[in-house]
């Protein structure tokens, strides 16, 4: 005879239940986590969240799968937690795989829970965080769990420019599992522990004859240094959700709102004599592009993303007078600070995510070109260049440009100037914005004159002279108004400010199109 209920009877199934949800894979599993020395999926959320903010949803959905032996390794929760709560007091949602439960792979109901989530993010418009730790599709319930896997796909697509989406690579995914990292805005991977690979080392070998390790095809040192796929590296789990709370301190909650504003008690009058030692006018020698951020940005607080990446370009997130911005930098001490491949790639990426984000965008500029070479030139530096020129022409947030020495060629343009929709160009006075440099320059004019002359060196010299005076300056082009102001370097930092708050209600127009087609 069947017992009947009572509110005890069941209260202690729901409990019963919980506490299988909470376990994941068990005990042991979790102990061979730890040992490992993994967070579990409930502790990174409860590192990432305010305390006792987080909000579970879906906490009993559990594989409907009967095949293969399925009915016996159901868990309630089907190996991901999914739900919200608030980081720094704003609303995030969030999901966090279980490695511990069928190795974090992706099921039916696992797939659905992660789009359900996605879908509440979508609908009231606020961040969602991924922590990812999963194996791929879940084989036991066949082509049925690739509907979750797109559906993922599908969402963070329809996400894209409309809430930040950030992941944190907390274990080893390979082949469809990696894909929905790649569509976020940044990727934090753990050294050591996360692994990203479209295929693993023993079917490249099989395949290819190539014998290659898991780190070394797809570890956080290959992914931060060569593909530019991870924005951050953290030593530990801890670690990456501290990258992500700060990462998200200066992002909208959406495309709708204006960044979080920090009250700073530096001052925004604050002027800098260092930055003339910093910058030397002489061209050909060196200095380190970080030292002049340092200096101009609030308490020399500046949060650098991919910065092993093509080096030759700085890009991250600073505050100046409260307010986040986006810098793009050019960097001299490598590569001269020239644009190419990646770094246009690297760049052109970073431009469209503060857009899509109301971020304003300050551009240093000290750039001899685009980098020359036959490598360069096969690998599509012209295509992968244009890129800039696009995310910039596209961005309608206020662009700020400052020219502090070099400004050549067409990487003037690649760098945002008058004619791309710059809103205010800055110079200081030793800058060249000029289509090469003066010494190349009159080689070219006055190639013939100098062959013919008697004493070709001083005549060289003195059309250099003539030249650096009447073109290689700020002043020319501000003459015709493509420097808008000349400014000391000193006072750098107040007079960005002041153009920040000169463009602070810059209307950004509704576009006219579906979308344009960038050169990708």
């Amino acid at each position: 005879m069947t017992q009947s209920k009572t509110h005890q009877s069941e209260l202690e199934r729901l409990r019963e239940l919980e506490n299988k949800a909470k376990m994941g894979g068990g005990p042991k599993a979790v102990e061979r986590h730890h040992k490992r020395g993994k967070l579990t999926a409930r502790e990174r959320l409860d590192l990432l969240f305010d305390p006792d903010s987080f909000v579970e949803v879906n906490k009993l959905a559990q594989s409907q799968s009967v095949d293969f032996g399925m009915q016996e390794k159901r868990v309630p929760g089907d190996g991901v937690v999914t739900g919200c709560g608030t980081i720094a007091g704003r609303l995030v949602f969030a999901y966090a795989q279980d490695v511990t439960v069928l190795g974090g792979s992706v099921g039916t109901i696992h797939g659905q829970k992660i789009c359900r989530i996605m879908d509440e993010a979508i609908k009231v418009r606020a961040p969602l965080v991924a922590l990812n730790d999963s194996g791929g599709g879940r084989l036991h319930e066949g082509f049925f769990a690739s509907k979750g896997v797109a559906g993922m796909f599908y969402r963070n697509t329809a996400a894209s420019g409309l809430i930040p989406q950030i992941t944190g690579m907390m274990g080893s995914s390979a082949g469809v599992a990696v894909y929905s990292p790649a569509l976020t805005d940044f990727i934090v991977m753990v050294k050591g522990q996360s692994h990203m690979v479209i295929t693993g080392p023993a079917i490249i070998k099989s395949v290819t004859g190539e014998d290659i390790s898991l780190e070394e095809l797809g570890g956080a040192k290959v992914h931060s240094e060569i593909t530019g796929q991870a924005h951050f590296v953290a030593d530990s789990d801890a670690e990456c959700i501290e990258i992500i709370k700060k990462l998200l301190s200066y992002l909208p909650s959406n495309k709708d709102e204006q960044p979080p504003v920090v009250p700073s008690d530096d001052d925004p009058d604050r002027t800098d004599d260092t930055l003339e030692k910093i910058v030397p006018a002489d061209f050909k020698k060196s200095y380190d592009m970080h030292d002049v951020i340092l200096r101009i940005v609030d308490n020399k607080d500046f949060y650098e993303i991919l910065p092993r990446f093509a080096p030759n370009i700085i890009i991250g997130f600073a505050r100046l007078d409260g307010h986040s911005v986006g810098i793009v930098a050019n960097q001299p001490r490598f590569k001269a600070g020239c644009l190419d491949v990646d770094a246009s790639d690297k760049a052109s990426r970073f431009i469209r995510f503060c857009d899509a984000f109301n971020i304003p965008l300050i551009n240093l500029v000290d750039v001899p070109g685009y980098f020359p070479g036959v490598t360069q030139e096969h690998a599509g530096i012209i295509r992968h260049g244009a890129k800039m020129l696009y995310a910039y022409s596209e961005a309608t947030v206020p662009k700020i440009t400052l020219a502090l020495r070099k400004e050549y060629g067409g990487a003037v343009m690649g760098m945002c100037c008058v004619g791309m929709g710059v809103d205010l160009m800055l110079a200081w006075p030793i800058a060249q914005l000029v289509v090469l440099d003066t010494t190349a320059a009159v080689n070219l004019i006055f190639r013939k004159e100098i062959q013919a002359a008697d004493n070709p060196d001083e005549l060289r010299q003195q059309k250099i002279a003539e030249y650096d005076y009447k073109y290689s300056n700020p002043y020319h082009a501000a003459s015709n108004m493509l420097v808008d102001s000349v400014i000391k370097p000193r006072e750098t930092r107040p007079r960005l400010i002041k153009a920040l708050r000169m463009l602070a209600n810059k209307q950004r127009p509704e576009p006219n199109k579906r979308h344009g087609n960038i050169p990708l």
